[in-house]
C-alpha cells in the first residue's frame, strides 16, 4: 500500500477526552474514528490489525475443535424471557419493537441464541462434546463509555459455547480452552496477561476466569501474590487479615453530636477507624432491607454481599426504608433491630473484632464496646467475607503481602453448567435414550479491547510498537526526496521486490520532509523500517531500523536487504 493512497489521516493532537495511550494513538494514528459516544468506525489500519487478531483467534479455536457459526445480533426478546435474563438485566440491554410490535433486543451476548440453535442441532450424546464459536458484533448500552476501544457500546467479540454430557467433560474442556486463551494472548503480543478467578456475574455459572492485560489505565483491580501463585480480581479476592480480639468491655451509650461518618466519629472520640463498625443499608428489589457491617477502616464489597445473601438485585436503601425497619439513618447499627424485618450480614472483620463503636439507632448517639456474640445473637444473622481486600494484606496462599495491579479484561471463560440448558430445553439423549440437559461452557474475547490492550503494553511516547503478529504492516518503507529520479527508481523497485518476497509493505511515497515522514511512521508503528535517501544511495546502502530501537539505525546493502527483511519477518513469533 502506498501511503499517499491510504485512507486515514495521522493527527498531530490527541483527542481532548483521551487519557489512555491506546485511545490517543488509535485516534492520532488513523486506526479508528468515533461515530458517536462509544461507537467507532475502523479505518484500514485498524481493520488490518483486527483481522490479524481474529485470524489468531480462529486458529486457536479450531485447534480445540471449535466450529464457526454466525448468529444474529437482533434477537426476539422472548428468548431472553426463557432464560430469565430479560427480567434481570437493566438498561444496558437495548430493547425495541419491530414494525409488527414484536419485542426485540440488540444482543450483548449470545447464550440465548446459541441455546435456540443447539436445541434443534445437538440432540444426541454421540455429538458431544461440541463447541460453536463466532466473531460477531455486540451492543451494550454502556452508561459511561471510556478509553477509546476499551469500553464502548458497539464492539466485536469472539464468543464460544461448548456442550457436554457431564460436568467432568466440561471441566476437562475448560482447561483446554484456558490454554488456548493463553496461546492467543501470547501470540497477539500481550507481554503481561494473567488469568484470574472471577465472579460469574451476569453470565452465571459455577466457575469463571478473566484474562487481564496488566495496564495502568485498566478498569479492574487485581490482587496477586509476589510469586504469582495467587491471583484474583477485586470482586472475589481474599486475604488472611488477623483482627484484634480483646476482652469485652461494658457497653455504654455515648453522645456524638453531628458525627455520622466513621471519620467524624473517630475524630470526635479520638479513636482509630478500626475501632468502629461501619454499617451500610441496602434494599432488594422486593423491599427486603439488608444491613451489612464491616470494620470501620474497611469497605463493603457488594459482589461478595450479593453472594452472601443470594440476591443480585440490591441498591442503597433510602431513609424511609431504614426507619421502617427501626433504624436511624446516619446512626444505624444491627443492635436492637428486629431481625424479622431486616437481614443482617456481618463481615468477619466486624464479627471477630472487639469493643467496636457502632450507631445507637438514635440521632446523635453511638454505643461504645459492641461485641458480636455477646451483644448480637449469631444465630440471627449471616457471617461471611463481604469486605474488599487492600494491597499489603496477607495472601491467603503464601502469607506474603498482596500486590495491587490494574488490568484490562480482554477475555473471560465460564463453566455455566445447566443454567441455560435447563431453562431453554437444550437436551440430548444419553446412551439409554434418556433426555438430559447439556452441560455448557462459554468463552469470550473482546477483539477491539485486545487491540487497545496490546498498544497499552507496546508503545513509546511517539506511538505503538506493534508486535509482528498483528502489525498493520510488517515493514514501513520511507523514500526521502522521492521526487529525485534515482530515489524514485530505487524506492519503486525495492517496494516491488519486498512485496514479491511476501512482505507486507507500507510505502511512504509522498516525498515529505524526514521529520514529518518519521513522525507518521512512529504513529503507524510497523516493526521494521527501511529508508531510501540521496545520502545512502551512492554507497548502495539502505538505512534500516526496528521500531523499538529508538534513534538507533544501521546501513544495509541494497542488493541483499530484501532477503534480510524476509528472514526477519519469518523469524518473528507467529
Amino acid at each position: 500500500m502506498r501511503l499517499s493512497q491510504l485512507v486515514g489521516q495521522r493527527l498531530k493532537d490527541a483527542p481532548r477526552d483521551a487519557q489512555s495511550s491506546s485511545h490517543i494513538f488509535i485516534i492520532r494514528g488513523g486506526y479508528a474514528r468515533p461515530l458517536s459516544t462509544g461507537i467507532y468506525s475502523l479505518l484500514p489500519l485498524g481493520k488490518r490489525v483486527v483481522a490479524k487478531i481474529e485470524k489468531i483467534i480462529r486458529e486457536e479455536m479450531d485447534a480445540v475443535e471449535g466450529q464457526e457459526v454466525l448468529m444474529p445480533v437482533i434477537q426476539p426478546q422472548e428468548l431472553w424471557e426463557e432464560s430469565g435474563r430479560a427480567q434481570t438485566i437493566g438498561p444496558e440491554l437495548l430493547r425495541f419493537k419491530d414494525r409488527n410490535g414484536k419485542p426485540m433486543v440488540l444482543a450483548m451476548t449470545h447464550e440465548e441464541a446459541v441455546c435456540h440453535l443447539a436445541r434443534t442441532e445437538i440432540t444426541s450424546y454421540k455429538q458431544l462434546p461440541s463447541m460453536l464459536y463466532q466473531i460477531q458484533t455486540k451492543y451494550r448500552d454502556e452508561a459511561r463509555p471510556r478509553g477509546g476501544l476499551i469500553r464502548v457500546r458497539e464492539f466485536t467479540m469472539k464468543d464460544a459455547y461448548s456442550f457436554h454430557a457431564t460436568p467432568e467433560c466440561l471441566a476437562a474442556y475448560y482447561d483446554r480452552v484456558h490454554q488456548a486463551y493463553e496461546n492467543i494472548f501470547r501470540r497477539v503480543g500481550l507481554k503481561d496477561c494473567i488469568s484470574i478467578k472471577s465472579d460469574t456475574g451476569m453470565i452465571g455459572g459455577k466457575l469463571a476466569h478473566e484474562f487481564m492485560a496488566v495496564a495502568d489505565c485498566g478498569e479492574d483491580t487485581l490482587f496477586v501474590s509476589p510469586d504469582g501463585r495467587y491471583k484474583a480480581n477485586r470482586e472475589i479476592a481474599e486475604s488472611t487479615l488477623v483482627f484484634e480480639k480483646n476482652p469485652p468491655l461494658p457497653m455504654e451509650e455515648i453522645q456524638t453530636p453531628n458525627a455520622q461518618k466513621i471519620e467524624e466519629i473517630a475524630a470526635f472520640l479520638g479513636t482509630r477507624l478500626q475501632d468502629s463498625g461501619k454499617c451500610v443499608c441496602y434494599a432488594t428489589g422486593d423491599g427486603q432491607l439488608v444491613l451489612a457491617m464491616v470494620r470501620g477502616d474497611l469497605e463493603i464489597n457488594e459482589v461478595k454481599l450479593k453472594k452472601a445473601i443470594g440476591r443480585g438485585d440490591i441498591a442503597f436503601a433510602n431513609d424511609e426504608q431504614i426507619r421502617a425497619a427501626g433504624g436511624c439513618p446516619g446512626y444505624v447499627s444491627p443492635y436492637g433491630l428486629d431481625c424479622k424485618k431486616i437481614k443482617v450480614v456481618f463481615d468477619h472483620s466486624a464479627a471477630e473484632s472487639s469493643n467496636l463503636i457502632i450507631g445507637a439507632n438514635k440521632e446523635n448517639f453511638h454505643y461504645r464496646n459492641f461485641n458480636f456474640g455477646r451483644d448480637f445473637d449469631p444465630a440471627t444473622c449471616t457471617v461471611a467475607d463481604i469486605r474488599t481486600v487492600k494491597a499489603g494484606e496477607p495472601c491467603p496462599v503464601t502469607g506474603e503481602p498482596l500486590i495491587e495491579k490494574r488490568g484490562i479484561e480482554v477475555g473471560n471463560i465460564f463453566q455455566l453448567g445447566t443454567r441455560y440448558s435447563e431453562k431453554m430445553g437444550v437436551n440430548f439423549l444419553d446412551q439409554n435414550g434418556k433426555a438430559k440437559p447439556a452441560v455448557m461452557g462459554c468463552y469470550g474475547i473482546g477483539v477491539g479491547r485486545t487491540m487497545a490492550a496490546v498498544i497499552e503494553q507496546n508503545h513509546d511516547q511517539y506511538g505503538p510498537t506493534w508486535p509482528m503478529s498483528i502489525a498493520p504492516y510488517q515493514l514501513h518503507l520511507v523514500a526521502l526526496n522521492y521526487g529525485q529520479p534515482e530515489v524514485k527508481a530505487a524506492a519503486d523497485k525495492l517496494y516491488a521486490d519486498l512485496q514479491a518476497a511476501g512482505i507486507e509493505v507500507l510505502f511512504d511515497d509522498r516525498g515529505e520532509k524526514a521529520g514529518f515522514a518519521f513522525a507518521d511512521a512512529d504513529l503507524i508503528g510497523a516493526p521494521l523500517r527501511l529508508i531510501i535517501s540521496p545520502k545512502s544511495l551512492p554507497e548502495n546502502k539502505v538505512e534500516f531500523k526496528k521500531r523499538d530501537w529508538g534513534k538507533r539505525s544501521e546501513l544495509l546493502d541494497k542488493d541483499t536487504v530484501v532477503a534480510e527483511m524476509q528472514k526477519l519477518v519469518q523469524s518473528e513469533p507467529k
